[in-house]
């Protein structure tokens, strides 16, 4: 840093510490910070629109306030007191209002308050140890934060103290603000259970609810993401990719939620299902696999003609991504052209398909678009380009998330990192430039974000968005990581073989530690403590399959919660906890219902398995903690400008 910079950023830092006694009392306060144990870190990934799960295994920390409830009262309370007690702190409005309909005598009310707020201040008292007072004080709820504060700090255990506490408590009941405190503290206990939350990827596709997730997710205190393939076609529909479009509306009505697109977003599909019902009008049984909960014959039709009509539009679109940007290799995608009565032609080998009714294909030039769907996709496009709500979803997508992150130690990726047939990172050449490993992750990044932030009307901005449904299901794709999406032979070939997609070797060759070690190198990272931490595949529990690869190296916690794959996995999602001590894996069963949580205190079962433990960490082996200690040393330099007269 040159002189005159850094006196001038010397100067800024002034501004803020004016004095030497502002001075020390930060460093004091830094250095103190740097000692409290590291905060706790929780990894979801593959949400699937999955809102209820979710949000449950948020609101109970992946059963880490069950833990601190069982161990606080597990000899003073019984164990349906002890249920009654984490439901209110999960659910606290709608268990209270229960509870209330259940005590109809106001003494017994007064009576339940009482010793409800002093279970609830003990639990947060226990959550709260591992922070600074400061940083909870932030936390807590605005209004009740003078109050909340002499309760956890207050010193039971001496007299006067006591029966200041006690009064603290009386007067809450006495004025009838017992409810509002008890709501304050067990938002507060959930907030500082869960210090920072990772989530890796796939928040969208399959289930009912990702815009409930991602209202979530904008509202939580201290949040990452890791962009998965789902994520992808939403975002890059966002900024207008008519491919990624049909892929997200195609999908949509294969799981029968085109009310996420209609309700929730706003985005008017009526002339698509229009065009399906007039240009489809034979209900195809290859479009009517999926069954959908609920669904009456009659919607399921519907769903099966608007899934077809997308399916053809986004081949056609597809195709023409294809044969723009040859870069992609992605010739043996071009299948339109190879039907013929009823066949169609790959590798030499003559299929039959599955249905032949394409009303909208010429055989002459069947990557063209006829008009009325030309004028379909326009109106889509602009449709997903309008939505207020879902852009400011993918804004947030763009803003909290990356392709992938580095987070304490840990590289996070949805997927993979390319590799090769000989187990090295795969070279690839996009624009002219070979790049690979984590070069090729930046670049990647980069050429996301173009998407959604490049002037509109520019060939800079479509081939970014031809590159966003590249991300989705390309070859090199970090976050598709197979040969090549079939989901044409899915459709319409009846042969497992030609309906394989085959993972990339980076599943193969991590196997082993040595491929690990050679990806977390290659990202700089310490081979002796650092993990690859991924989603994507799932794991298959119940046949015996391991999260844990690699002795530990890499993490795969994709266990289902996407009601889609629970009969793959045999469980219902995993949750990764880093905390001061180490690391744990959290296998949850299925969910039942937030109803059934609330009125019979189910919580989800959920079977721990440490994974790694360390000496008990601090927040200065942290990435926070190297900030902190970074800014410690500008305010020694600060402090001896202030001393030797260069500042003032």
């Amino acid at each position: 840093m040159k002189h005159s910079s850094e006196q001038k950023y010397l100067e800024l830092l002034a501004e803020r510490f004016p004095t030497i006694q502002d001075v020390c009392t930060e460093i004091i306060n830094l250095k103190a910070i740097l000692n409290l144990p590291k905060g706790t870190e929780h990894f979801l990934s593959d949400l699937h629109g999955e809102y209820e799960p979710f949000l449950h295994i948020l609101k109970n920390a992946s059963g880490v306030i069950k833990t601190k409830i069982d161990e606080t009262f597990g000899n003073s309370m019984t164990s349906a007191e002890r249920r009654k007690l984490a439901t209110l702190i999960y659910y606290p409005e709608e268990k209270l209002a229960i509870i209330k309909e259940e005590l109809k005598r106001k003494e017994e009310r007064k009576e339940f308050y009482k010793i409800t707020l002093y279970r609830l201040i003990k639990i947060c008292t226990i959550v709260a140890s591992k922070y600074s007072r400061s940083k909870v004080r932030k936390a807590m709820p605005k209004g009740y934060e003078y109050i909340i504060d002499e309760l956890l700090h207050a010193n039971q255990n001496v007299m006067d103290k006591e029966s200041y506490y006690d009064q603290i408590i009386h007067s809450i009941i006495k004025l009838e603000r017992a409810e509002a405190f008890i709501i304050a503290i067990s938002n507060l206990i959930q907030q500082l259970a869960i210090d920072h939350l990772h989530i890796i990827g796939d928040i969208y596709d399959r289930g009912p609810g990702p815009d409930i997730i991602m209202d979530k997710l904008m509202k939580y205190h201290s949040i990452d993401i890791e962009w998965g393939n789902h994520d992808i076609i939403w975002m890059g529909s966002a900024c207008g990719s008519a491919a990624c479009i049909m892929n997200v509306l195609r999908i949509c009505a294969r799981y029968g939620n085109l009310d996420i697109l209609e309700d929730a977003y706003g985005i008017n599909i009526r002339p698509m299902i229009e065009f399906a019902e007039e240009e489809y009008p034979k209900v195809s049984s290859v479009f009517q696999t999926n069954k959908i909960e609920g669904a009456r014959q009659s919607e399921i039709e519907k769903y099966a003609k608007i899934e077809k009509a997308a399916a053809i539009i986004q081949f056609k679109l597809e195709g023409n991504i294809i044969k723009k940007h040859p870069e992609y290799e992605m010739e043996d995608r071009l299948l339109l052209d190879k039907i013929q009565g009823g066949k169609i032609r790959i590798n030499n080998i003559k299929y039959k398909l599955l249905d032949d009714d394409f009303p909208t294909i010429d055989e002459k030039d069947p990557y063209c678009l006829t008009k009325r769907e030309e004028e379909v996709v326009q109106k889509l496009v602009k449709g997903f380009k309008n939505s207020e709500k879902l852009q400011r979803h993918v804004n947030f997508l763009y803003t909290k998330g990356s392709i992938y992150k580095i987070y304490n130690g840990n590289l996070l990726i949805h997927g993979c990192i390319p590799m090769d047939e000989n187990g090295e990172l795969a070279k690839v050449n996009f624009d002219g430039n070979i790049r690979s490993g984590k070069e090729l992750l930046d670049y990647i990044d980069q050429i996301a974000r173009k998407a959604f932030f490049a002037e509109e009307q520019t060939e800079e901005k479509q081939n970014a968005m031809d590159f966003m449904w590249y991300l989705w299901c390309g070859k090199y794709s970090p976050i598709f990581c197979k040969d090549a999406m079939r989901t044409f032979e899915r459709y319409f070939i009846d042969d497992k073989e030609i309906r394989k997609e085959i993972k990339n070797p980076f599943y193969t060759f991590t196997q082993e530690e040595g491929a690990c070690i050679k990806i977390i190198k290659e990202f700089n990272l310490d081979p002796e403590t650092s993990h690859i931490i991924s989603g994507h595949i799932p794991v298959k529990y119940k046949e015996g399959e391991s999260p844990i690869k690699a002795n530990g190296k890499l993490l795969v916690i994709d266990g289902g919660l996407s009601k889609a794959y629970q009969k793959t996995t045999g469980i219902a999602g995993y949750t990764l906890i880093y905390n001061s001590y180490g690391l744990v894996l959290t296998a949850h069963e299925a969910f039942t219902s937030t109803e059934q949580a609330i009125l019979n205190e189910l919580d989800i079962h959920s079977t721990k398995q440490i994974v790694e433990k360390v000496e008990r960490k601090k927040i200065s082996d942290t990435d926070i903690g190297r900030q902190l200690k970074e800014e410690i040393e500008d305010l020694n330099q600060l402090l001896n400008a202030y001393r030797n007269g260069m500042i003032k």
